[in-house]
């Protein structure tokens, strides 16, 4: 059953409502190439929204009463747009939707009550940002629902504060960013200081492979934090707003000022910024085996300098970057687990999937699942 069935018959089922006048939205999961804690750096980013989807469902109310059934949950919630809106303790998805609405209202947007039922494909456990999909959607339906007009980039920022203000996550743009302005057959190279961005071709016989190590991201919340803070004191150390303002060559002729976890949190931050610059400019003119040195290095500064992998993110790294003519390798996301991303000729697809089905669990115990993935567009109302 696709999305949009799924949607449908939720209305039926959990919601009791008519499904007459149904309007439908959708946002992308995404997957970053290269740029890797670079965003709430000021930094440079290149991800790419892949056609894996959140859905709403949804039709107008007459009233202020918001009604929504979450299908992958198997559970609904209800609130007031006319009434303060709250966290929900014990239902953490209901949260971005009320995130959302509080967000948009508390901007002067004028919203209408809306009943609405939600699913989605995004793998959840893996990094590739199911939680910016959802807010991109919902964005979409409560602003498209009430008549409000849509700017993608003020979305994006929506997104953004809905996650660091109302569900308590300290995010950088790019995930918003990206699921709400992805390009079909392009990754979108992101400057999150003044978010211009730059759509970069992806080679049409090229395959992104997503392969999910099946690694719990336990850490993820606590370690990401730390980071941050890390990358503030180097900033601040050298009188700047953000490391996207230091160059290597201050960073180390100066190293012996920063405690040396600070300095190599610093020196990752920079060196990656200037991999994503390059790895864009590799996109542009189609230098596709280019792109495996940098994917390489950029797995070696997250795992040595800015230590956010784990073992067997390592060895499935390993695995992949061992497949005879791909691209490249790397992991992508927050660290600790999650995802780790391939780019490779189509033809070699098959080969990546099966060296992770033959090597991955045999070596480490861990469960992969291997997505082969296109860019997409981002979010919007399907017609």
């Amino acid at each position: 059953m696709d999305l949009i069935d799924k949607t449908t018959a939720a209305f039926k089922t959990d919601l009791s409502a008519q499904t007459d006048h149904l309007r439908f939205f959708r946002a992308p999961g995404r997957v970053n190439i290269i740029g890797e804690h670079t965003d709430y750096n000021d930094g440079f980013v290149l991800p790419v929204a892949i056609n894996f989807d959140t859905v709403v469902a949804a039709r107008p109310r007459a009233d202020s009463q918001v009604r929504v059934f979450a299908v992958d949950e198997g559970s609904g919630d209800q609130f007031d747009l006319q009434q303060p809106i709250a966290p929900q303790l014990d239902k953490v998805w209901a949260n971005y939707v009320r995130g959302m609405a509080k967000m948009l209202l508390a901007e002067g947007k004028k919203l209408s009550g809306v009943e609405m039922t939600i699913a989605g494909n995004v793998p959840r456990s893996g990094g590739l940002s199911s939680s910016a999909s959802l807010e991109m959607a919902l964005g979409h339906m409560f602003l498209s629902l009430s008549d409000e007009p849509i700017d993608p980039v003020a979305l994006a920022l929506t997104g953004q504060k809905t996650e660091n203000q109302f569900v308590g996550v300290n995010c950088g743009i790019m995930d918003q960013f990206i699921a709400s302005l992805g390009q079909a057959n392009h990754a979108v190279l992101i400057d999150c200081r003044s978010l211009s961005y730059t759509p970069t071709p992806i080679p049409a016989d090229t395959a992104i492979v997503v392969v999910d190590s099946g690694i719990n991201r336990g850490l993820v919340d606590s370690e990401y934090n730390q980071r941050r803070q890390e990358c503030e004191t180097a900033a601040r150390h050298f009188g700047l707003k953000a490391l996207r303002d230091l160059d290597i060559a201050t960073l180390q002729n100066r190293a012996d000022e920063l405690e040396p976890i600070v300095f190599r949190r610093a020196r990752h931050v920079i060196t990656e910024n200037d991999r994503t610059l390059a790895a864009a400019q590799m996109l542009n003119h189609g230098q596709m085996a280019e792109l495996g040195p940098l994917m390489a290095q950029s797995h070696q500064s997250m795992r040595a300098d800015f230590e956010i992998t784990v073992p067997g993110i390592d060895k499935l790294v390993e695995i992949l970057q061992a497949v005879p003519n791909i691209y490249g390798a790397r992991m992508t996301g927050g660290g600790f687990g999650g995802c780790c991303i391939a780019l490779a000729p189509v033809a070699v697809a098959p080969e990546v999937q099966a060296a992770v089905e033959t090597h991955y669990q045999a070596e480490t115990g861990y469960q992969p699942t291997v997505y082969t993935c296109l860019a997409a567009d981002g979010a919007g109302e399907i017609t």
